[in-house]
């Protein structure tokens, strides 16, 4: 086999895997957009009648207008990470993972074809969730360049993120648990419903070791002009914290990392 012969079937078996990865959210789809997005609806709904007009924000930016991108970053988040680990999970359970691990697929396609398919995932349920809020709230996009780069940034590291707990998981309650101890909490203490500049001195300062925290408010930046730390901060936090998580998730590839039990 020539070298452009194998390069042809890796790009075939990357490509063949991120399409599988599409199809299985998309053949759902009620399950995973549209339930997430009545979801962050709801949460619009009550937030904006308890605290509309009670919470300030930013200066004179109504509070339900303000709740949106966080709606948005939190759905998009939650939605990002559960694309990678449950397939893999469901895949380890059933006993079909080992059919991935032997097609001619590299580490770096296999790493590459789950975290894109995880970014599309989140990316499609953020915008759903944007387009139905403007139906009853306006929403302006100051910069929409911060939006873009804020939103696939933050989905490529709860892909990744969604990578290693599938990984690291042999049975549903061990996914679970990494789920509703670590990202949970991260994505709801991270500014999604309040800025935290209201919050008492102590507490602000641990959100700004909350790395969910920069990206949200660097995504919100891109809408308003205005954030809680500076874009450029955000930026810089998220993108360390991208290039980390996808050097761990590459050594556990490397290392074969429970791939094989």
């Amino acid at each position: 086999m020539t070298p452009s012969q194998a390069n042809t079937q890796v790009r075939s078996g990357f490509y063949t895997l991120l399409y599988k990865e599409l199809l299985r959210f998309w053949r759902v789809g009620f399950q995973t957009i549209a339930a997430p997005v009545i979801t962050a609806l709801l949460y619009l709904i009550v937030f904006a009648q308890v605290l509309q007009g009670r919470v300030q924000v930013y200066g004179e930016i109504p509070y339900t207008t303000f709740l949106i991108p966080g709606l948005m970053m939190m759905s998009m988040l939650q939605n990002a990470f559960a694309n990678p680990s449950s397939s893999l999970i469901q895949s380890r359970v059933t006993g079909n993972l080992v059919f991935v691990l032997l097609t001619p697929i590299s580490n770096r396609e296999f790493f590459s074809a789950y975290v894109l398919a995880a970014v599309v995932r989140g990316l499609s349920v953020g915008a759903v969730v944007w387009l139905v809020a403007l139906l009853f709230f306006p929403l302006p996009v100051v910069a929409p360049v911060w939006v873009i780069v804020f939103a696939m940034l933050a989905s490529a590291i709860m892909g990744i993120l969604g990578l290693i707990a599938g990984l690291s998981s042999e049975k549903f309650d061990q996914l679970a648990a990494f789920q509703n101890f670590l990202i949970m909490p991260a994505t709801f203490l991270s500014g999604v419903f309040y800025s935290i500049h209201i919050l008492p001195p102590f507490w602000q300062g641990v959100s700004h070791w909350n790395p969910i925290f920069y990206t949200i408010d660097g995504f919100r930046y891109g809408f308003f002009g205005v954030s809680d730390s500076s874009p450029w901060l955000s930026l810089a936090v998220v993108s360390f914290v991208f290039v980390v998580l996808t050097v761990v998730a590459m050594r556990l590839l490397d290392s074969g990392y429970k791939m094989r039990l």
